[in-house]
């Protein structure tokens, strides 16, 4: 997580992204970016490629509601009943998930995250 700085009277504050600050405010360990796959560049005309950033949108999210929680990738794709590789490949961001694939895991994450919270 990069953060940009301010200084208000002669202190100086960091400013995070909202999600960030709200993970951090619940105690879950901070995901470095190396972590996390890489948004793809934009195109010639100046678009980025939907598809390929729409699975880095996906796996980014789940990479990071996955490490709040506490779970392995193992550990998650069991709980969401899906094969360890496909979670893997999904969070690598080389495959596009089926809707009832990122059904299974959303749900896994919510009730880890219920979990957590209680």
């Amino acid at each position: 997580m990069e953060a940009a700085t301010i200084t208000l009277a002669g202190r100086r504050y960091a400013i995070v992204p909202l999600e960030d600050y709200r993970r951090l405010l619940k105690g879950a360990p901070p995901v470095d970016e190396r972590e996390l796959p890489p948004m793809p560049g934009p195109l010639a005309s100046g678009n980025y490629p939907a598809i390929e950033a729409g699975r880095v949108l996906l796996a980014r999210d789940i990479i990071i509601r996955r490490k709040a929680a506490g779970l392995s990738q193992a550990e998650l794709a069991r709980r969401a009943g899906v094969r360890g590789e496909t979670l893997n490949r999904i969070e690598k961001a080389k495959v596009t998930a089926d809707v009832a694939t990122v059904d299974k895991i959303v749900a896994a994450l919510e009730a880890a995250e219920k979990r957590r919270s209680a």
